[in-house]
């Protein structure tokens, strides 16, 4: 009887990325896979396109830091949730759940343990999200990929494996992203990229400087859902809600990186030596993980840095500006951390398969 594996994260892309890298190889080895996450999240667009991957959707409730009327309901919603999950994993029996953090994955990783199921989870930022911090009491290992995440997990329980980035982005196709963006060869190309769910400050001092930034680059925007502005139709300006099959294409023409600072996003730009200039969520919109991300990359020489609070179209245009001069300087740091190789995905699948055991 072949073996069965649940993942289960969600929210955003950068709590789906992981496990879409992860499920190729499980599949290959002839695992059967599930996934659990919400009914109507980013995870179920993504997620549904793939062969041979049963996915479940579940009641979710999102974990706020702040009060909204729905922190009194939300509760019914995960219990709710819980009860599914532990329901399906009862019936399905699965050998492993790897949970990839995100509010839909506490209600999954407590009923993998109602179930006595083992779990690995995944924590890609330097400090433990919410939503992991929840889950670590019902977990066998936690995977992580700073090593100094590892001072805030109870001792043994966490691995430091390093960054997974994906295989298919660095087999990018420079000819098929300016074709797809109708660019024109021999100008350098700015990936402004604010994450799945958007960035809407980011997108309007994008907005704001665009006649100045066209005169020295062509420009991929990815810009959230529902953030496309069709009124501005510009040649060397190319808009994306969300993209997926077209990143590795539209990575191989990029010069430079605008970015928020979430760790998956910063670490496949660093692996792809993409100097980057990062403006991470401020204390006011997250939990802070995004400045310590920033802080660790620039600390490092690997980014340059552009606090929210300190964002306008002025100052942003100065930082673009000290980045591209510091462009040689960042890319010889970025190509001697590269130079390492640590294969962290085939040591993230070797602790989900001793899990599974």
């Amino acid at each position: 009887m072949s073996k069965r594996i649940v993942f289960t994260g969600g929210g955003s892309a950068g709590h789906v990325t992981l496990n879409l890298a992860l499920i190729p190889h499980f599949l290959q080895r002839g695992w059967e896979v599930a996934y659990i996450g919400s009914t109507e999240g980013i995870e179920r667009e993504l997620v549904e396109k793939l062969d041979g991957v049963r996915y479940i959707g579940i009641a979710t409730g999102k974990l706020r830091r702040y009060f909204a009327w729905k922190n009194f309901t939300d509760p019914l919603r995960v219990s709710k949730g819980a009860w599914q999950a532990y329901r399906f994993l009862a019936d399905w029996k699965p050998n492993v759940i790897f949970s990839k953090g995100g509010f839909v994955s506490v209600p999954v990783v407590f009923g993998a343990w109602l179930n006595r199921l083992p779990v690995v989870l995944h924590e890609s930022d330097l400090t433990p999200g919410l939503a992991n911090r929840l889950s670590l009491p019902f977990a066998d290992k936690v995977c992580v990929t700073f090593p100094d995440t590892l001072k805030h997990l109870p001792a043994g329980k966490g691995t430091h494996v390093g960054a997974i980035v994906r295989e298919e982005l660095k087999k990018g196709r420079k000819e098929q992203g300016l074709a797809l963006c109708d660019f024109s060869p021999g100008k350098p190309v700015l990936l402004v990229m604010g994450g799945s769910l958007g960035a809407k400050r980011l997108n309007e001092v994008i907005r704001g400087t665009l006649d100045e930034l066209l005169k020295q680059y062509s420009i991929v925007h990815i810009c959230g859902k529902n953030q496309r502005d069709e009124s501005l139709q510009r040649k060397g300006y190319k808009q994306f809600e969300y993209v997926q099959e077209e990143l590795p294409d539209l990575l191989a023409i990029t010069d430079l990186v605008v970015s928020r600072a979430g760790s998956n996003a910063i670490y496949e730009f660093l692996e792809l030596q993409k100097p980057m200039l990062l403006v991470p969520l401020s204390l006011a919109a997250s939990r802070g993980d995004q400045l310590l991300n920033a802080r660790s990359f620039e600390q490092q020489g690997f980014c340059a840095v552009l606090q929210e609070e300190a964002l306008n179209e002025a100052s942003f245009l100065q930082a673009l500006k000290s980045l591209a001069d510091k462009r040689s300087a960042i890319a010889e740091k970025q190509r001697a951390a590269i130079g390492k190789p640590k294969d962290a995905l085939a040591q993230v699948v070797a602790i989900i398969e001793e899990a599974a055991h």
